[in-house]
């Protein structure tokens, strides 16, 4: 579907007038998901400790809507004494979703989609497999994998983990394992592991225990799409958009990942726009447009006055229930800051998808320097992988015929996009540990808020990764190495980023940890966490 020629303009001049206009676009429905019910029921169980376990039992599900997020209130689970358990759907009631109505959150990403199925039995094939392996005489209770062995039964509680390959109580071999058992559909492994890592995680453990529960979370969505019959209903429960915002906030002050990305775009458009009269900045995901309103401060201050400015906004529907409303917010908010400064300023909105983008859309004018923005936003274009007719490459040779002075790429360093499952879930599972482990020097583990931000935008991204395939799956981040192909086949070539953004970039490093890296290759800044990259910013021209 395409977008008809659209726009919402703000101008601001001398004499301070401000005129509007606005065309509509049609919204996408990009950026959704989808997961299923599973077999699998999920029990939270406390501990004397008061963290949070999880035990599987196969049962057989009426359908029934699920909801990823309808997240619990404060970022924890209701307290219960150690004698106490919950039992909650698989999906609903999992570490990523279970509903506290007195929210006190505050962050989130798009609204997701939920989803109701039919799932199939699948305790007679469990049943039959069991036999096949070990014998009919076996009886093995799914509840949990040790709990019902007999005392003369062979296989002891030991003796299955060792045949699965791994060793009791090591969380990141039980991750993997799982993983491998989904990949590989061996039904009775995956019981007995999805069980043994329910056990493992909980959403207030150290770093690995709070990325298990997530993946875990996944794995179970990506079992349940399995059934027979799949229904999608759009029966969504968030927080409200201001407690979003707050989150978004959060999460952009403890983790520099945000911080580097952004600052490093505008330090590279700064240097390319030095002296020009006329600039005009193209956003693909403006989202809330803090990203430019130190660069307004900046051009107002710049010796000889401040150039005209136009920025074209392009979002599509999923940030409007975050920003508490359309692009015309945005446009107001940057016109004000633009007014306060003096400086000349026009608002051209897109509300569209970036893949329903067309060249009629961005109102290029003769005599404008052109300066395009690609923060975080390219990995959820569609590439020749899911279409066929490759929006994301697409877009890229579109934004090179308008001879820009300066494009700016900023993507998390991950092969997500067409890796097949099972390496997607290795590459998810080291990016994300190192995330986490940023995350957790940051704040403390017991934090609400830490807690809430974690559930409402990074598990987003991991169960959307582990979950779903097709277009369903939104998530398909390339390493930069693939990135530089596209863009030198778009006709582009590297602009290099400048040393001032690079000395910027570190002196913020220094103040978060020292595990932080920074490192810079011709002309491309790479920022990680110990031995992982993380981002990579470049600049193209």
């Amino acid at each position: 579907m395409s977008a008809k020629a659209s726009g919402r303009t703000y101008r601001h001049t001398d004499d301070s007038q401000m005129a509007y206009y606005n065309n509509s676009v049609p919204l996408g429905e990009n950026g959704r998901f989808y997961v299923t019910q599973s077999h699998l029921d999920v029990h939270y169980v406390s501990s004397d400790e008061g963290s949070q376990k999880i035990r599987s039992n196969p049962q057989v599900f009426e359908p029934q809507y699920c909801t990823l997020e309808s997240s619990s209130g404060n970022g924890v689970y209701p307290t219960q004494s150690s004698t106490s358990s919950q039992s909650i759907s698989p999906i609903s009631g999992s570490p990523l979703s279970q509903h506290d109505s007195h929210s006190d959150h505050v962050y989130g990403s798009p609204p997701s989609v939920s989803c109701v199925t039919e799932v199939a039995d699948l305790q007679v094939k469990l049943k039959e497999l069991e036999n096949a392996i070990l014998g009919p005489e076996l009886d093995i209770a799914y509840d949990s994998p040790e709990s019902s062995l007999q005392a003369n039964n062979p296989l002891k509680p030991d003796n299955w983990r060792q045949l699965l390959g791994i060793n009791t109580g090591d969380l990141k071999e039980v991750i993997i394992a799982c993983g491998r058992a989904v990949a590989e559909d061996d039904v009775f492994a995956t019981e007995l592991l999805l069980s043994e890592l329910g056990q493992l995680v909980s959403v207030s453990g150290d770093p690995m225990q709070r990325l298990g529960a997530y993946m875990l979370e996944g794995l179970v969505a990506r079992l349940s799409s399995s059934g027979s019959k799949i229904y999608k209903s759009l029966k969504c429960k968030e927080p409200t958009g201001s407690e979003l915002m707050s989150y978004m906030t959060l999460l952009y002050e403890i983790c520099p990942f945000y911080k580097f990305g952004y600052m490093s775009a505008n330090g590279a458009i700064a240097e390319a726009i030095k002296g020009e009269n006329f600039v005009h900045i193209i956003d693909f995901q403006i989202a809330q447009g803090s990203q430019w309103v130190t660069v307004i401060q900046a051009l107002a201050a710049r010796p000889g006055g401040p150039p005209c400015l136009r920025i074209t906004g392009i979002d599509d529907s999923d940030s409007v229930y975050a920003r508490g409303g359309g692009l015309d917010i945005v446009g107001a908010r940057l016109y004000n800051v633009s007014q306060t400064c003096g400086l000349p300023f026009e608002f051209n909105a897109i509300p569209a998808a970036s893949h329903e983008v067309y060249l009629e859309h961005l109102d290029i004018r003769p005599g404008e320097v052109v300066a395009v923005n690609f923060a975080y936003q390219l990995h959820h274009t569609p590439d020749e992988s899911v279409s066929t007719e490759n929006h994301r490459d697409r877009i890229l040779r579109m934004i090179k015929s308008l001879s820009p002075r300066v494009v700016t790429l900023v993507e998390q360093e991950s092969n997500t996009n067409t890796a097949p499952f099972f390496p997607r879930y290795l590459e998810t599972l080291d990016h994300y540990t190192a995330m986490f482990e940023s995350i957790d020097v940051a704040l403390p583990r017991g934090d609400k808020r830490r807690m809430s931000a974690e559930q409402h935008c990074v598990a987003r991204d991991i169960v959307n990764l582990i979950a779903c395939e097709g277009t369903d799956r939104v998530e398909r981040h390339e390493v930069f190495g693939k990135w530089k192909a596209r863009f030198e086949m778009a006709g582009f070539r590297p602009y290099p980023l400048s040393s001032v953004v690079n000395n910027t970039i570190k002196t913020l490093l220094n103040s978060y940890n020292s595990y932080y890296r920074l490192e810079e290759r011709d002309g491309v800044l790479y920022l990680g966490w110990k031995n992982r990259v993380l981002v990579v910013s470049s600049a193209w021209c």
